[in-house]
């Protein structure tokens, strides 16, 4: 292998005579290459070329790579650096540069950061520039063979809605992030960066393709409120999509993403304190086809409003109903007050609202409407069941309230609230 030291600067050569009249070793030294030939492919065997140098100063080191037809490509773009200690610098070369593109080639929807070089000869050089401008190169030549040219192109990139609002209402609780990877990789990963910088990861949601390998891929985003997280802070972020073979080729998509309204809903019966027509528990009689009323007070304790539907408070119902036979059947992420006595044949079949029209907040997407209770606001919630027969064979049965976040949670803290023996006297 052929190596050649060069000194390139205006009055270098003076200033390398006087630097070797006062015994200054020179800026760059002991510079190597292991081999003249690699095979960057992944396959173990020659994959990789050790580069060696020394720097007797502080210096901004490049290495870059020269083809037959005068094109350059940077390993190493002026890295500043401080002078080898007691061994010299060494690095690991697999052939992979900062990302270029051949001629006619075009991206659409991703960029190439890193890339393998092809296959064909090079001339390299190891560059240093010292503090005083002084630049010192080595050259000599390296062979690029049965590389691993094929990219892992990340197409078809999206995000879907590019506005969401993670607060547990199931109406745009969840971003998408789609891509169509074109190649096995050893990474494929996607983060969302905020204006400070701050990074939140996206987990994958692994359906058909097996992680990292070829196919359609999935991320799903909540932005950690389903776990109970506060989610990032309301504003626009850049969501990035990076893939990296196991040559070490990266390619890169980006989009935006807007949050809105996040946060994480936290409700309760207020005091977890329920009266119960008759003055209370422990004990409430009745008479067949008297009316079990309720007073309780419903607290939004939290940043973000919550949502709720009907049957609005003060409905009146009769035992052998509930909700669904009022046509207020259930709906994913709204909260109700609900009561369920022993005898229910279905679970807590009394629903009502968490406020009425003077305490919710109306909001028209896709042309619904949905009602909210707003954040850190109460609401006053009645309601009654009119017991036509006595249900099951138990009577008394324990009677309680509770407040549903429905198809997500009863929290232990609003179930089985204030529980009331009911008895109901048959003549």
């Amino acid at each position: 292998m052929r190596i050649r030291y060069i000194l390139v600067t205006v009055a270098v050569l003076g200033l390398a005579l006087a630097a070797a009249a006062c015994g200054q070793k020179p800026l760059l030294g002991k510079v190597s290459f292991s081999t003249d030939r690699i095979t960057p492919n992944a396959d173990h065997d020659t994959d990789v070329v050790v580069i060696t140098y020394d720097l007797a100063r502080s210096a901004d080191l490049s290495i870059y790579f020269d083809d037959e037809a005068g094109n350059r490509y940077y390993f190493r773009n002026h890295v500043h650096q401080g002078p080898s200690i007691e061994e010299p610098y060494q690095v690991l070369f697999a052939g992979v540069v900062d990302g270029y593109a051949l001629p006619g080639e075009q991206f659409e929807g991703f960029v190439v950061k890193k890339r393998v070089l092809q296959d064909g000869a090079y001339a390299w050089t190891v560059e240093a520039t010292g503090a005083q401008g002084v630049t010192q190169q080595v050259t000599g030549t390296l062979a690029i063979a049965g590389a691993d040219t094929i990219l892992p192109e990340l197409r078809g990139f999206s995000i879907h809605p590019p506005l969401f609002t993670p607060n547990r209402d199931s109406i745009s609780d969840r971003a998408t992030i789609n891509v169509d990877l074109e190649k096995d990789v050893d990474e494929l990963m996607v983060y969302l960066t905020g204006e400070d910088g701050t990074r939140y990861s996206v987990a994958e949601n692994e359906k058909l393709t097996p992680l990292k390998q070829a196919g359609f891929h999935e991320f799903d985003y909540d932005a950690g409120v389903d776990l109970g997280a506060d989610p990032p802070p309301d504003g626009t972020y850049t969501v990035t999509m990076q893939a990296r073979d196991a040559v070490g080729q990266w390619t890169e998509a980006t989009g935006t993403l807007t949050i809105q309204d996040g946060g994480v809903p936290r409700a309760y019966i207020l005091n977890a304190e329920v009266e119960w027509s008759g003055g209370g528990g422990p004990q409430v009689s009745i008479p067949l086809g008297g009316t079990l009323s309720f007073t309780l007070t419903v607290e939004n304790d939290s940043v973000v409003p919550i949502r709720t539907s009907g049957p609005p408070p003060g409905t009146l119902y009769g035992s052998d109903q509930n909700y669904a036979t009022l046509g207020e059947y259930i709906q994913s992420g709204v909260f109700r007050v609900g009561v369920h006595c022993e005898n229910s044949s279905i679970d807590h079949p009394w629903r009502w609202a968490i406020g009425g029209p003077g305490d919710l907040v109306e909001v028209v997407e896709g042309g619904q409407t949905y009602y909210y209770l707003p954040a850190g606001a109460r609401a006053l919630v009645t309601g009654g069941i009119r017991f036509v027969d006595v249900l099951g064979a138990r009577n008394p049965q324990y009677c309680y309230a509770s407040l549903i976040h429905e198809d997500v949670e009863i929290s232990m803290v609003n179930y089985q609230v204030d529980a009331v023996s009911l008895y109901v006297e048959v003549p």
